[in-house]
């Protein structure tokens, strides 16, 4: 055997088909699968009380030492079958590892779902003589079945994100799969042995071999309700827009007033931080700002009662915001490298050193909806510049911030003259600071040249933060 591996983990869920593959598994030489190690009811198998020298209760207290003991003292190459409920401190030890062989083992889900069902019905969980076998017919519930593709969906993209960031690979098996020979001998191939199966263990039997009608008493409104399912994800808006991480040197905190401020870029940023330099009687730029994640942990832990909030813009307003301010405009807030590269590659008809005495109104429509299309190619990958902060979508950057802190309130703009005073008040902290009202973009406002299209082709860029905030029309 190669030294390809130390030990290995089978990623499946109940009813996958894990025993009969661990049988199989068990049935060469070189490799001892140690069933259920880190079920967190019990240790292995159910009537189990230690695996390799190492108890439930050590496990609980330090779970690598288990790994240790799978890894060293098994008979060849040592694994066990994890199920997404089993103890959470072991996947990350394992996902994090290349020297650790993944196996992820998969079956329709409408079948594993039946067949759990008829298993906690009878009993029944492994079946070795046919005699012995119980039968059921089991009700199909919609709700119930949505919830376990959710759970058996979810735990999928974990698996296959993790493995895709940390560059590794998994062997994938289907529970058709597990009485093909050549697939299980290719498995063992994968793991890193020369051995090979003449044959497979015949010792389980399948348990319920009948097609799903004859096993669901209410078989018609099974299918009724799973045509309704979309199996392919065509109602899917692809999401091509890069993760983003908390960006926790932008927030700002109170001098005195308990408060954290976590920026949208593109929103209100300059009013929200002169209202909360106005509580401290202070100039926004002495606002404590640029915190590392370890100098905010402390303010929080020596700040009682503080509260963090965020501010969002309509989408529309938030969207021509960005282009007066980044792009169109040469001032302060310009970015002229992304601005340089709009006008010469992507022919943005905007003047190349800002808006003259011939940039109209309808121009500028004319400009603003350009950059709209433009956007729309760079949050889906289409360009070679980076996706700002200040045109990502909100949900996005919110989703960032929650890496690190969870904003208390996510206020909407025309909501924060009259909830953030409430805010500060209801702290102890005088809330009677006048909030400014926001500057008017120039060369024109948004209520210039804002119609149905405007609309239309912000919707289709920020559809994620229409429907996760519930935005409707600027108008």
């Amino acid at each position: 055997m190669t030294a390809r591996f130390d030990y290995f983990v089978l990623f499946a869920e109940m009813r996958t088909g894990s025993n009969l593959l661990e049988a199989n598994l068990n049935a060469f030489e070189g490799f001892q699968c140690h069933g259920e190690a880190f079920n967190p009811h019990f240790i292995g198998y159910p009537n189990t009380t230690e695996i390799l020298g190492v108890t439930q209760a050590m496990r609980e207290g330090d779970p690598e030492r288990l790994i240790k003991a799978i890894r060293e003292r098994s008979e060849g190459l040592g694994g066990f079958r994890y199920f997404h409920d089993h103890d959470p401190r072991v996947l990350d030890i394992c996902l994090d590892d290349p020297r650790c062989a993944k196996i992820i083992l998969n079956r329709n889900p409408a079948e594993s779902y039946v067949s759990l069902k008829i298993a906690r019905e009878t009993g029944q969980w492994k079946l070795t003589n046919v005699k012995r076998r119980r039968d059921a017919r089991v009700v199909f519930e919609a709700d119930e079945f949505d919830d376990h593709i959710q759970q058996l969906q979810e735990f999928q993209r974990t698996l296959m994100r993790r493995l895709q960031v940390t560059g590794q690979t998994a062997f994938h098996i289907n529970y058709d799969d597990l009485n093909d020979l050549d697939i299980i001998n290719g498995l063992a191939r994968f793991l890193g042995s020369d051995e090979r199966l003449e044959t497979l263990d015949s010792g389980l039997k399948i348990q319920n071999p009948e097609p799903l009608s004859e096993k669901v008493s209410n078989f018609e409104e099974m299918e009724k309700a799973l045509a309704g399912l979309d199996m392919f994800n065509l109602s899917r808006t692809p999401d091509f827009e890069p993760r983003r991480g908390p960006a926790v040197p932008g927030f700002y905190v109170g001098l005195r007033a308990p408060l954290i401020f976590m920026p949208v870029r593109g929103g209100p940023e300059h009013e929200v931080t002169t209202w909360l330099a106005a509580l401290d009687g202070i100039a926004p730029e002495d606002l404590p700002t640029r915190l590392a994640q370890k100098e905010l942990r402390k303010w929080k832990r020596q700040t009682p009662l503080h509260r963090s909030f965020t501010v969002l813009r309509h989408p529309v307003a938030r969207a021509h915001h960005t282009f007066c301010n980044r792009i169109l405009s040469r001032g302060a807030q310009c970015f002229p490298e992304i601005r340089r590269t709009m006008r010469n590659f992507h022919k943005l008809p905007i003047p190349g050193s800002g808006p003259d005495e011939g940039y109209d109104r309808r121009a500028h429509r004319a400009a603003f909806l350009a950059y709209l299309e433009i956007i729309k190619a760079n949050l889906r990958g289409q360009t070679g510049f980076r996706v700002d902060a200040a045109w990502a979508t909100q949900s996005s950057v919110v989703t960032g911030m929650a890496n690190f802190i969870l904003p208390d309130m996510i206020l909407r703009e025309e909501e924060m003259a009259e909830t953030l005073p409430a805010l500060a008040r209801a702290l102890g902290h005088d809330g009677t600071a006048p909030m400014p009202a926001p500057e008017p973009d120039e060369p024109f406002s948004l209520a210039e040249i804002y119609d149905e299209e405007i609309e239309a082709a912000v919707t289709d860029i920020y559809q994620k933060d229409y429907v996760m905030f519930g935005f409707g029309p600027w108008a």
